[in-house]
């Protein structure tokens, strides 16, 4: 019997959050890049942009994990990761570590205004 292995393990990722337009004017803005509105469904959801199969996510109306403490979704950014972690503070948001730098990029971890945990990736 022939195995399926996806091309990628991630399918997509949720980020529970209690103010959806204040969730997409801060992700909007920290990734100079626009979510999408969909109130196709049975909740409303901002989606992330994406151009690559198994790396869609978004937002929606949901209770996030006490500050710090669910799940760390990464998002790459354009460098200088500097700026991004400015926009990060500057709408609402905390950076919460130095820059860490790996053999295939750099990235810093963040707080949502919701206290969500998110990396900025380059």
């Amino acid at each position: 019997m022939a195995v399926f292995i996806p091309a990628t393990a991630s399918a997509w990722f949720e980020i529970p959050v209690t103010d959806m337009g204040r969730a997409q004017a801060f992700y909007g803005a920290v990734l100079k890049n626009e979510l999408a509105l969909n109130e196709d469904g049975p909740n409303p959801i901002a989606i992330f942009a994406s151009q690559e199969r198994g790396a869609a996510g978004h937002v929606y109306p949901g209770k996030p994990a006490a500050a710090g403490t669910g799940p760390t979704i990464h998002l790459r950014v354009s460098a200088p990761l500097e700026e991004a972690m400015e926009r990060v503070t500057k709408h609402g948001g905390q950076v919460v570590s130095p820059v860490i730098t790996v053999p295939v990029g750099s990235f810093v971890y963040c707080l949502d205004p919701d206290g969500n945990s998110f990396g900025l990736f380059v």
